[in-house]
């Protein structure tokens, strides 16, 4: 039995990954600081289902804690490492910029020194597609550069990926960087577009769009983004062969000087913001109201995946739509508010 760390396990993605790596056989370590970001009964909730599991340890603290992990990293020798805790929210680096310092990036200095101490057979640390930034052709793909970011938020996920290049450099660490695409689902977090837009028009109140509706995401599904993070556990990159001509892997973005690479799990398909809302209105049974607004300070017009990379490292790909995931989430909504 493989041993997990995830951290962020009571989070929306986290505890998808749990559950579908307790489904596998693996036992899970999950550490979490239940922060209240966002309603905390909702993570409560994630993490009740997960404690039925005999082989789910729960953990509550911050991954920024001095030497926390590095006892944790002692103590369970994990054999894997999902790193998924992060202050997200683009908009709230703006308001908030102490938080994303202390989490995304010291936190996962933390991590980074655990994994040198006690090194785990594969560390999987989780990116963003806001690390592209003023990037404007698509669709994005790996080795395109990313120096230009928009926002904090954007700013300390592309730093946690350079600082852990250079531990992967030093210390052999292998090491994958994944960089999500907007991620909805059931379960989903109450700050983003899908959770606002559904409880609006449910309560029959109008919805901000923003940049007057002109903007388009690569939606992906949280199954989907699931899978392809189990896949990529035994997909572990391996210190380049020196003096090698091509790269062995098509597309690949695996550093000349270490067992790291980043990989983009996307849909693959830009959908327009508009089309996004049409589905929820469809899902619900309800038109909405739009209340069209400008840009909001540290987004992006347009974000597009190049997934080749994932598919072959893989063989797998992103291929839920948009209609069938967007039910699925209204359905879900409304079933644990009970509307």
């Amino acid at each position: 039995m493989r041993t997990c760390l995830v951290t962020g396990s009571a989070g929306f993605i986290g505890s998808f990954v749990c559950r579908r790596l307790l489904q596998d056989g693996f036992r899970v370590i999950g550490l979490d600081a239940m922060t209240d970001y966002y309603d905390v009964t909702l993570k409560q909730r994630r993490l009740g289902a997960l404690l039925q599991d005999e082989h789910f340890t729960a953990v509550e603290d911050y991954v920024e804690t001095p030497g926390l992990l590095m006892d944790i990293f002692a103590r369970e020798k994990p054999d894997v490492v999902i790193h998924l805790a992060a202050q997200a929210g683009v908009r709230y680096s703006i308001e908030n910029p102490r938080s994303y310092l202390d989490s995304n990036i010291i936190g996962t200095f933390e991590l980074l020194e655990a994994a040198r101490a006690h090194p785990p057979q594969h560390m999987l640390l989780a990116s963003t597609s806001s690390a592209f930034g003023a990037n404007t052709e698509m669709p994005y793909t790996e080795t395109d550069r990313a120096d230009h970011q928009m926002s904090f938020y954007a700013a300390t996920k592309k730093s946690t990926e350079n600082m852990a290049h250079s531990y992967a450099h030093l210390f052999n660490l292998p090491i994958t960087m994944f960089r999500f695409f907007t991620v909805y689902g059931p379960w989903g977090r109450p700050d983003m577009a899908l959770f606002k837009f559904t409880k609006a028009i449910l309560e029959g109140r109008p919805i901000d769009v923003y940049n007057y509706g002109d903007m388009m995401r690569d939606f992906t599904y949280v199954e989907d983004l699931v899978e392809a993070i189990r896949l990529l556990i035994d997909a572990a990159p391996e210190r380049p062969v020196e003096d090698a001509e091509t790269p062995a892997i098509e597309g690949d973005s695996l550093s000349p000087v270490a067992p790291w690479r980043v990989v983009n799990i996307g849909n693959s398909e830009a959908v327009q913001l508009t089309d996004f809302i049409e589905a929820i209105e469809q899902a619900v049974g309800t038109k909405a109201e739009r209340n069209l607004m400008p840009m909001q300070a540290g987004d992006v017009p347009a974000t597009w995946a190049n997934a080749e990379l994932l598919k072959n490292l893989t063989g797998y790909t992103p291929r839920t739509r948009v209609p069938e995931g967007v039910a699925n989430f209204v359905a879900w909504y409304r079933d644990y508010y009970e509307v």
